[in-house]
């Protein structure tokens, strides 16, 4: 970490009793412009948001970049997953490869995590902070033949998403290392309040479907005032769905197929909210949370292609059917509050209590040509709690001068587990009961200080952050010794995170901002402790595992004109420590894999990067055109990696994406067209042209690709309204990156399937109709 930064240039609904007790209410402040000539330009509003600075904080005063969705956007956008949310994001992405992952053989979990989770600026997984109402999402989790995805959202249950791009370790601590992603979730007054009127009840129902995965969701919500210092509401939604569609045209029920498997999803989710005031200047919310989804999938895919071949054990292990089946539910109960204080050491106190039990379990069937049926079934569980104090204090320390001073506490607690099992016929050995970690609990507690001096023209924000965490074994049963020769072993450490972040006000309409930011994120006790042995190949835990690091900075420019909001930022971080899941490390002597000389795979700190880029985006309102406002949204993204160890691109980043769009706004109707250009992806950005685990299957590129969504809203009464899409208009051929990371370029490539597998939706049409009462 001493390398110097450089920027670019250019229901079934489970009974469930959650509370939650959050203070947080959305609101639009307007901006003052100069005295409008004629016509008028169009007011341009800013919004309110939290998860920057854990208070409620104006976007334009942020030293950061950010993104809002509001709710209104993922109506009249038609998005029914966090696949939709990035799909028009500059540097952000979402992986979502077809199903064609194995249950038994060969290691492949293609597609088993279904949405598997957020990349920021070229990183993903785990090192996105994911989180819903503050409170933290599991994590993605894979081994073997097993994937666990981070789709534990329903979006119909959201007031707004708030994305923070770049490390967010200095207020939140561990996993904030690429970013964060805050789901907030809606409360009573967005139904009973509109304006200064509060109503005594309200609500919304709404029917949507989508021929993209012949998707149909409802949901309805109610909401009702209890006397002058009470107000609930109760949110239910359900969806049925097929798997998501591509351009394949092979419907061959064999390793041929490109098409995608047949496969059903079904979700259900509820939400229930108690808001309680019951003294001026204090507020408690309570939160009943419960969100359940299965997959069922048959992987025709996996099927091999008749006639069968090769010697007569090879012919006898041919998969003739193979099915599998995931099941997931996250329940959540939390207690958060907000006090106005008149204290020498607080203005307002906020605190916060939640228990969460997130649960997935895979299971599946593979019937072989002569070897009878496998069965698996694998289970991952996160049991988390998590607590949280937190002050605020201000000053004024001159007529020019004040101080905003946030301090806090955090702790979260969370026990991990997951267990396979399965069975195999004779003669092969009994499937063996196994844990591929031992039942660990990770815990960090963390204190945090953070102090914004602010002025007419100036806002300095220096903040610390002090995290203590551990990783403790609770239990070795099923991991050491029946699958581990050593058992696994606890590890903790303290991080202290700093930030410093500067926004100067040049004018009215003009500000500039730079931040300072370390990150980081703490091994999980799944990297430290995870062993496996099975078809030649033996992965060694590693106790010694280090926190991954990172040194960032970013500058950035605001303007917001008459007529143009623009927002432009560069950004570059340095990472050391980074951790590399399962290197391959070759066999011990050198010589061919066997069942005695396994290829050794570890979990290892190795890799030091250094990411950078540049993104614009913003809007230009062409002001009144034929009664209606016309208005045009666009955004550009650019980020590149070099992996410093090796002096070779980073593989992972996504390529450059460019999105332009023409909105039309009228008194009861608006209409959207939004045109997506994503770049090629290069072989000159690729650490390696072949895939992992191979010198001679060159990894398949994807092309440039143009895109056009037409959206439309049509208010045709007071309280009723239709949305309506058509997405990629024009029925081009798309491959996301995201998607193909390690797919053979050659279509005939051994255990691996054609490209057109990994397509996204030709044409399709979404359709909702919504009611407010």
């Amino acid at each position: 970490m001493h390398s110097s930064l450089r920027l670019p240039t250019p229901c079934r609904l489970s009974l469930l009793i959650s509370l939650a007790f959050s203070g947080t209410n959305t609101v639009i402040a307007q901006t003052t412009f100069a005295p409008p000539t004629q016509p008028a330009p169009p007011v341009m509003l800013q919004q309110v948001v939290i998860s920057a600075n854990r208070a409620e904080q104006l976007a334009d005063d942020l030293t950061v970049s950010m993104d809002v969705i509001k709710q209104s956007d993922m109506e009249s956008g038609q998005m029914t997953d966090i696949r939709d949310v990035a799909k028009s994001l500059p540097n952000i992405s979402v992986k979502r490869a077809p199903a064609r992952f194995v249950v038994s053989g060969l290691p492949n979990t293609t597609g088993q995590d279904s949405n598997a989770g957020f990349t920021i600026r070229g990183l993903g997984g785990n090192r996105v902070l994911m989180l819903e109402d503050g409170v933290r999402l599991p994590r993605s989790y894979s081994t073997g033949n097993n994937a666990f995805g981070r789709d534990a959202v329903e979006l119909g249950l959201l007031k707004r998403i708030e994305i923070v791009r770049g490390p967010t370790s200095a207020l939140y601590g561990s996993d904030g290392l690429a970013g964060l992603v805050n789901f907030i979730t809606l409360e009573p007054l967005d139904y009973l309040q509109t304006g200064n009127t509060v109503k005594d009840s309200a609500g919304r129902v709404w029917l949507a479907a989508s021929t993209d995965d012949q998707g149909i969701s409802t949901g309805a919500t109610l909401a009702r005032r209890a006397g002058e210092s009470a107000e609930w509401s109760i949110t239910a939604t359900t969806r049925r769905a097929k798997g998501l569609d591509n351009m394949g045209s092979n419907d061959a029920a064999h390793v041929d197929r490109t098409t995608p498997n047949p496969q059903t999803d079904q979700s259900h989710a509820f939400l229930g909210k108690l808001v309680l005031h019951p003294s001026p200047g204090q507020k408690h919310v309570l939160t009943l949370a419960h969100i359940e989804k299965a997959t069922d999938v048959e992987l025709l895919s996996s099927r091999a292609k008749p006639p069968y071949s090769g010697t007569a054990a090879q012919q006898a292990a041919s998969v003739i059917d193979e099915s599998a089946n995931t099941d997931g539910e996250r329940d959540r109960l939390s207690w958060s509050a907000s006090y106005a204080l008149a204290s020498t050491w607080a203005d307002k106190l906020q605190t916060s209590l939640s228990w969460q039990d997130a649960s997935q379990l895979q299971t599946g069937q593979t019937l072989r040509y002569d070897q009878g049926v496998r069965a698996r079934q694998t289970s991952y569980e996160e049991r988390t709690w998590q607590a949280n104090v937190q002050a605020e204090k201000t000053w004024h320390l001159s007529d020019q001068w004040s101080q905003v001073l946030r301090y806090g506490f955090d702790y979260a607690q969370t026990d991990v587990s997951s267990l396979a099992s399965g069975s195999d016929p004779a003669p092969l050995a009994a499937y063996k009961t196994k844990r591929f970690f031992p039942e660990t609990r990770d815990t960090t507690q963390a204190l945090y200080l953070q102090s914004e001096l602010q002025h007419e023209r100036w806002s300095i924000t220096p903040g610390v952050r002090v995290d203590q965490f551990a990783i403790d074994v609770l239990s070795q049963d099923g991991y050491y010794p029946n699958l581990s020769p050593t058992p696994g072993k606890s590890l903790s450490g303290t991080q202290v995170s700093p930030k410093l972040g500067v926004l100067y006000r040049a004018t009215s309409q003009w500000s500039v901002y730079g931040n300072y930011a370390s990150g980081f994120r703490a091994p999980e006790g799944q990297q430290v402790n995870s062993a496996l042995e099975a078809f030649n190949v033996k992965l060694l835990p590693n106790p010694n595992l280090k926190p991954e690091e990172s040194r960032n900075i970013e500058l950035g420019l605001r303007t917001r004109l008459n007529n143009l909001s623009l927002e432009v930022a560069v950004f570059s971080g340095k990472y050391t420590n980074l951790i590399q899941e399962k290197k391959n490390f070759g066999t011990a002597n050198g010589q061919p894999a066997s069942a005695t000389n396994p290829t050794l795979f570890q979990t290892v700190n190795i890799d030091r990067a250094t990411i950078h880029g540049f993104e614009m985006r913003g809007s230009y309102q062409w002001g009144t055109v034929a009664g209606g406002k016309l208005s045009m949204p666009f955004s550009y993204g650019k980020t590149r990696g070099t992996n410093d160890t090796t002096g070779r691109p980073l593989s992972s980043i996504d390529p450059a994406k460019l999105t332009l769009g023409l909105k039309y706004e009228a008194a009861d109707w608006q209409l959207a067209l939004d045109i997506t250009h994503q770049a090629a992806k290069e072989a000159s950005e690729l650490e390696t042209p072949f895939i992992p685990k191979s010198t001679t299957q060159r990894q398949f590129l994807t092309p440039s690709a143009t895109t056009l969504d037409l959206h439309g809203q049509w208010r045709f009464r007071k309280n009723m309204r239709l949305n309506f899409g058509i997405s990629n208009l024009t029925d081009q051929k798309v491959w996301n990156w995201s998607d193909v990371q390690g797919l053979s370029a050659n279509p005939a490539a051994p255990l691996l399937p054609v490209v057109d597998a990994y397509t996204q939706p030709g044409r399709y049409v979404s359709l909702s109709l919504v009611m407010d009462f």
